[in-house]
């Protein structure tokens, strides 16, 4: 297991510095680590997210599987902020808030942003910590 002082890193596709920038940082309000001629560095939600100008950015995204990343909030108030700053920043759903797995005891509240570059990334939060994992 991972110390908590250590970072998950991944890499993404960015099709627009600027506007993934303003996505990330004004929108969802990560702090920018590092900006370089060719990718940012974030940090999202205590992780790091490069995003990377690519052209290799999916054009379509026609489904949440099997390419998407996101958080698991295991605090419900977290999820409902990170809800609230999406909603009122306008920021592009693809998926709105919905429960899964209703009256299971994996069910879990979910949804899914777009990034400018169509990245997908879905924000969780399980009705039982337990089942995070």
């Amino acid at each position: 297991m991972r110390e908590r002082a250590n970072a998950f890193h991944l890499a993404i596709p960015a099709r627009d510095l600027d506007e993934t920038q303003s996505f990330y940082v004004e929108g969802l309000g990560c702090h920018l680590a590092r900006r370089y001629e060719d990718r940012i560095t974030l940090d999202f939600f205590g992780d790091q997210v490069v995003c990377h100008l690519n052209e290799g950015w999916d054009r379509e995204p026609l489904d949440l599987y099997p390419r998407h990343f996101g958080v698991t909030f295991r605090r419900r108030e977290e999820f409902d902020d990170v809800l609230f700053l999406a909603e009122t920043r306008d920021l592009p759903f693809f998926a709105a808030c919905q429960p899964r797995f209703k009256d299971r005891v994996e069910e879990h509240l979910t949804f899914v942003l777009r990034d400018p570059s169509n990245n997908l990334i879905e924000f969780k939060h399980y009705r039982d910590p337990r089942m995070m994992y």
